[in-house]
């Protein structure tokens, strides 16, 4: 397995991936859709994405960071979105792979950190985030508004 940054030459790769992230969450495949959404994040280097693929070029599976700041330490931060891997893949450290490199980035890039967020049934997720040094937070209250 190897772990790359994703760009438009990438796109098939992550947009079969990132279509089928999509369908976990309940939502309609949009294939196209998945390709401009993707291309447009590329383009505008609004996301990072790291593939895994395998000896074969295999899309394994993908992690996506968004960028964001805090205003408090005064540096980049990076929010883990979505994180995927292909159902033949699972069970192979796919997941962890995908999460050492977005911490790698992380450091790379002096980052305050990595935050994300997980469904409360989630609860695989949960252990491997927690074996990679992720804690829940005790001390904020977090808050959305749908508009």
């Amino acid at each position: 397995m190897k772990i790359i940054k994703a760009s438009l030459n990438e796109l098939e790769f992550i947009s079969i991936l990132f279509d089928l992230y999509r369908q976990f969450y309940e939502q309609q495949t949009d294939i196209e859709s998945a390709k401009t959404f993707l291309s447009e994040r590329i383009n505008n280097n609004e996301s990072m994405i790291f593939l895994a693929i395998d000896n074969k070029k295999t899309g394994m599976g993908f992690v996506q960071l968004y960028p964001s700041f805090s205003s408090v330490s005064m540096k980049k931060t990076w929010i883990l979105n979505d994180l995927f891997v292909h159902e033949h893949f699972r069970k192979q450290g796919v997941a962890e792979a995908l999460i050492e490199r977005a911490i790698s980035h992380a450091v790379e890039t002096n980052a305050k950190g990595l935050a994300l967020e997980t469904h409360i049934s989630n609860v695989s997720a949960q252990k491997l985030y927690d074996k990679k040094g992720f804690k829940r937070d005790k001390d904020h209250y977090y808050y959305y508004l749908m508009v």
